[in-house]
């Protein structure tokens, strides 16, 4: 598994390279830390949670220098941005790892995933049948982690 880790973060970096080539951006050793430590990751994460995380680990990165990066992230497809219903951006590595949707706890913020062949069905029957060429989709479902979480069995409570 690691070895397929390492072989992964070593595709991402030469894409990542090519895209910063490509728009004439600096290949800063940061950039390249910042991408590795978000595919060693396996969970959705904020900007300020990576600060944070990367700080923690003694790398020498600004705040500035995340957000930048998790942008041009973003702008190649290596990472997805996610608004899940609040004003807080939450990222995910994309790159190599299938389709998938989302359960969102509304209380908490827990983010679930969750890959279902029906709704590729969907998708295919839709997209066939108004003659329409889907490219991708996002679905997102908001709801309580019934009593995984403190906060929705407060709420869970006050009912």
């Amino acid at each position: 598994m690691e070895k397929l880790q390492e072989e992964l973060i070593r595709e991402v970096k030469s894409i990542f390279s090519g895209h910063l080539e490509s728009q004439a951006f600096r290949k800063t050793p940061e950039r390249f830390a910042i991408l590795e430590e978000i595919y060693k990751r396996s969970d959705h994460f904020d900007a300020e949670a990576l600060y944070i995380h990367m700080k923690n680990q003694n790398y020498r990165v600004s705040r500035a220098t995340v957000y930048n990066t998790l942008e041009l992230l973003v702008n190649c497809d290596l990472v997805k941005k996610h608004q899940f219903g609040k004003n807080l951006a939450q990222y995910e590595k994309s790159y190599g790892y299938k389709q998938h949707d989302h359960l969102i706890c509304v209380d908490c913020g827990k983010v679930l995933e969750f890959c279902d062949p029906r709704i590729q069905s969907i998708k295919d029957t839709m997209g066939d049948l108004l003659k329409f060429n889907i490219l991708h989709h996002s679905l997102n479902l908001y709801g309580h982690c019934h009593g995984a979480c403190e906060k929705s069995k407060a709420a869970m409570a006050v009912k």
